[in-house]
């Protein structure tokens, strides 16, 4: 992030905090179309991610003071909108405690992967079920531990690593079948 975006978007924050609604819109315009892309890698349908978003930038309004100023807006909003779009799918029931096997290495040939167009990706880890996208989602793309998922999701630590490797399984099985 360049330093002109990240002033660009403190000083609509600030603008925010002292009541300016306008600034909140402009926020909103910037960041909507990234967040959505966020919400929907967590979710199975375009009205799922809608709803997920417009909860998000409610908790994002509602808790801008909370804001440090010493990092990415962005990334702070990315992380409300993962978090809301995780207890959507707890709330659903569709994120659940499973097997704690202790499983090998996957042998995962990247080759497999170099031919997929990001949108295409995309669409495989949406078909993944519910448990095993978010670990994809918070482990390989948000950069969490397995430690902070089972954390996040209410489930072990070993349950983690067992969702991303089943996932990581998954997507190869999908990818290998589309050639």
């Amino acid at each position: 992030m360049t330093a002109d975006k990240r002033d660009t978007e403190w000083k609509l924050v600030e603008q925010c905090l002292h009541g300016d609604q306008s600034a909140f819109e402009l926020l909103y315009k910037m960041l909507s179309p990234k967040m959505y892309s966020v919400s929907l890698r967590y979710t199975h349908n375009d009205h799922d991610a809608q709803d997920v978003l417009q909860e998000a930038f409610i908790r994002i309004y509602k808790n801008l003071g909370q804001f440090k100023f010493n990092g990415s807006f962005e990334g702070w909003c990315r992380r409300i909108v993962s978090n809301t779009a995780i207890e959507a799918l707890r709330k659903k029931g569709r994120i659940k405690e499973s097997s704690t096997e202790v499983l090998p290495d996957l042998p995962v040939d990247p080759k497999s992967f170099e031919k997929l167009k990001y949108e295409d990706l995309m669409k495989l880890v949406r078909s993944l079920p519910d448990g095993y996208r978010s670990v994809f989602n918070l482990y390989v793309i948000d950069g969490y531990s397995h430690k902070e998922i089972g954390e996040m999701l209410g489930v072990t630590e070993s349950t983690s690593k067992t969702q991303l490797y089943k996932a990581r399984l998954a997507l190869q099985k999908k990818v290998l079948n589309l050639g």
